[in-house]
């Protein structure tokens, strides 16, 4: 696992495969980043399937109305809620969809980010200052590539549980 030098702007995800660490980048999108460790800390991501995932692309989850793999989940309905929190306000910056890098999944409106966010499997420059990016893979981007594809997939996978590397003891 990667040394993490700043705990509470850290995120851990366990998928089946192993842990995903990633290093959240507040002094580029402060709210971004708040509201992923909120939702973290209110325990809303877990259970939540990876709904949209693109091979060559993108893996996006988040989706805490309608992705929860336990409570309700619905395949057909699985990315198009958010959560109770308001949309948040773009934070476009000059940072790359590089691989392993973090997007806010949005609709068509800019401003429309909640919970939803994607994992880039590739670099995916067409998205740059489309979309707000907040955060990397530091380790685990390998048990990022095994995640089922589809959209959705047959068998999503999920995130089993997300925490804030503060958090965790």
């Amino acid at each position: 696992m990667a040394s993490i030098t700043d705990p509470e702007n850290t995120i851990i995800i366990t998928l089946k495969d192993g842990e995903v660490v990633i290093a959240l980048l507040p002094d580029v999108a402060p709210k971004h980043t708040e509201r992923m460790k909120a939702l973290a800390r209110a325990k809303a991501y877990d259970n939540v399937c990876f709904h949209r995932v693109i091979n060559g692309f993108m893996a996006q989850t988040g989706d805490v109305e309608n992705g929860n793999m336990e409570n309700n989940f619905n395949l057909r309905r699985a990315g198009t809620g958010g959560s109770a929190h308001p949309d948040l306000p773009a934070e476009f910056s000059k940072l790359p969809h590089a691989r392993g890098s973090i997007g806010a999944a949005r609709s068509s409106n800019p401003n429309s980010a909640n919970s939803q966010f994607f994992i880039n499997f590739s670099d995916n420059d067409f998205l740059n200052g489309q979309y707000t990016v907040y955060g990397n893979v530091i380790s685990g981007m390998e048990h990022v590539d095994k995640i089922a594809r589809g959209e959705p997939p047959a068998n999503p996978d999920r995130m089993i549980t997300v925490r804030v590397a503060a958090d965790v003891a």
